[in-house]
């Protein structure tokens, strides 16, 4: 999801929720404590020099159960980092923590947003000999040979 879209769904908005993927609500009374620019770069195992730049928000729960982040607060302090940290209209990712620190693509179900899992990747397979897609082979055209012979080539 990126920041355009969150902005718009906010002001729709009279509660927020996020949501984990195991169906868990994240406590009511969480803050987001911070709204950032995170910029990566890097060079991925093919060589290549890579720049990634996401919008991060970081959840956290406090033991503060009288304040609820309201819509307008968030998209009021969303805002301000446009401004202040040149935040360009890019995807979201949000850090919740767990057991560790995780992080999370965001979506939205029309009540609450997602926070969906991440996975690494090899973005140069093509690159590593990596192939994109598993190789289909039939066994009976493999060896005409019976496999467990003494003179077989296949053990």
């Amino acid at each position: 999801m990126k920041l355009s879209e969150v902005k718009s769904v906010l002001k729709e908005l009279e509660t927020i929720g996020f949501q984990l993927p195991n169906g868990q609500l994240v406590p009511s009374h969480f803050h987001v404590t911070e709204v950032g620019k995170i910029t990566k770069n890097f060079i991925d195992c093919g060589g290549t020099i890579r720049n990634e730049e996401v919008v991060n928000f970081q959840l956290w729960n406090a033991n503060d159960y009288d304040h609820r982040l309201h819509p307008e607060k968030l998209l009021n302090i969303i805002e301000l980092s446009e401004k202040v940290l040149n935040i360009k209209d890019v995807e979201i990712e949000v850090e919740y923590q767990a057991d560790t620190i995780g992080k999370y693509g965001l979506g939205f179900d029309g009540h609450n947003f997602l926070l969906t899992n991440k996975q690494t990747d090899c973005l140069a397979k093509d690159n590593c000999g990596i192939p994109t897609e598993k190789t289909k082979v039939q066994l009976s055209t493999l060896n005409d040979e019976p496999c467990c012979s003494p003179d077989g080539n296949c053990c």
